[in-house]
């Protein structure tokens, strides 16, 4: 495994293109983009306000910076430098901005949630959309690009329009049975769209492309209900994560419960597999020592160093009971993520906010849990193979497959806190993110 030095970042902004050749970041102004392979500086584009939020096209060939402040997002082409395009929403302002699956229009959602606004980069053409819901996820694409799914709002009711995404026509508008509506997502396959209400109503309700009302399905009632949703690659289950700390797997045939998967705060099963890490300081001899110490020698000195332990079963995890009378406790199942071949699901109880659990959906049984000594910040699975890589907001790097788990420390002076990470398309290497600074982890591909 191998590390690239730290370039500066700011606001999280570093993503790999789609086909994972270039390697954008951001810092304050200026847009850098790098060759995912060597790092080398391909182009540099400079902004007209700090960038707050970037963004690939499809066919990695176009990038935008949407400056929200400023009401302006700004296009570079990458074969094309010396092109640009800006658009500017005046006084609607912006509040989010997004590519269309062709890469070829930019979807602007103006302040107060009053209309989305479709510019085309092709014929300089505009299109609007009205009513958009101001909610966690109000557009959804399916996955080969063809349809949109808009979650709306007007007269105090909650409503879904079904776009073709070829022409921007409205092919279907349907209200649904919701008290306020949180969010939609497509399954993989397109075939079938999931709503899922407030927090404060259990309920996901499923509609076909044509708009018809599949199934409706509730866990409880008068208790906070849907945190998270999940689907699977194969789009034959629908993971639920709940206030309640349990994950509710649907199926794809009748939309009925076939299990769900409960978090405790003690792991009594002896067939799971608890993986503790554990801190140790290296030990130095003491004819090594010369003073000064050299700085290499210094780092190690200081450095303490983290492996996994397997610890014997009973084990009583880090357990934090949340504050009832503050908005967003911190309880329930706050992140899910199915891994590529559908076998694996890996989930956070945020209550229990040093473990991630991974589930064998073959066996619908626990499968794993790893304990670390720092809060879960984020967990992402390697696009080709189950290999699951977390970090916890220090200066290491935590991967776990079936074969086993590690944990890797960046050899990198000074304070560098991974908060968040992202892999490249082909699996080889990810962008590891701190609030000031990123670095490139390479993998070989046989590890772990």
């Amino acid at each position: 495994m191998d590390f690239s030095e730290l370039f500066k970042l700011s606001g999280l902004l570093g993503r790999f293109s789609p086909d994972g050749k270039c390697l954008a970041s951001c810092v304050q102004y200026r847009l850098v983009v790098r060759d995912a392979n060597t790092l080398q500086i391909l182009q540099l584009y400079t902004c007209l306000d700090q960038i707050q939020y970037i963004e690939w096209s499809s066919d990695s060939l176009f990038i935008l910076c949407a400056m929200y402040k400023r009401g302006i997002v700004q296009v570079w082409s990458l074969e094309q430098p010396d092109w640009h395009c800006k658009i500017d929403e005046g006084s609607a302002g912006l509040v989010a901005s997004c590519w269309s699956p062709d890469g070829r229009h930019i979807l602007n959602t103006t302040e107060f949630h009053l209309r989305i606004t479709v510019w085309s980069l092709c014929t300089k053409s505009v299109s609007y959309i009205k009513y958009p819901k101001a909610c966690q996820q109000g557009i959804a694409f399916t996955r080969d690009g063809r349809y949109m799914a808009v979650a709306e709002r007007r007269d105090c009711k909650d409503f879904i329009s079904i776009f073709v995404c070829s022409d921007w026509q409205l092919l279907r508008h349907f209200d649904t049975e919701t008290q306020d509506l949180f969010g939609i997502e497509w399954a993989p396959n397109g075939c079938v769209l999931a709503a899922w209400d407030t927090c404060l109503e259990y309920k996901i309700l499923l509609y076909s492309l044509d708009g018809r009302l599949l199934s409706t399905y509730r866990a409880y009632e008068w208790s906070l209900g849907i945190k998270s949703i999940a689907w699977s690659p194969s789009s034959q289950f629908l993971a639920i994560g709940s206030y309640d700390e349990k994950v509710r797997i649907l199926n794809h045939v009748t939309w009925k419960k076939i299990t769900e998967f409960e978090h405790p705060a003690t792991i009594a099963n002896k067939r799971t597999i608890v993986y503790k890490e554990v801190e140790k300081s290296p030990s130095v001899e003491t004819e090594r020592l010369s003073f000064p110490p050299t700085r290499a020698l210094a780092s190690s000195l200081f450095s303490t160093q983290s492996k996994y332990d397997i610890s014997q079963v009973p084990v009583s995890l880090h357990y934090v009971k949340p504050v009832a009378d503050r908005a967003n406790p911190k309880m329930g199942i706050g992140m899910l993520a199915f891994s590529p071949d559908n076998c694996f699901l890996a989930t956070k109880n945020d209550n229990i906010p040093n473990a991630v659990w991974i589930w064998d959906i073959q066996k619908l049984k626990l499968f794993v849990v790893l304990e670390q000594l720092c809060a879960i910040q984020s967990f992402q699975w390697d696009p080709r193979q189950p290999r699951l890589a977390v970090c916890t907001g220090n200066s290491r790097v935590y991967l776990w497959s079936p074969a086993g788990c590690v944990a890797v420390q960046v050899p990198v002076e000074g304070d560098f806190q991974i908060v968040s990470l992202s892999w490249r398309s082909s699996g080889d290497s990810m962008a590891l993110l701190s609030k000031d600074n990123f670095c490139v982890c390479y993998l070989e591909r046989e590890e772990v």
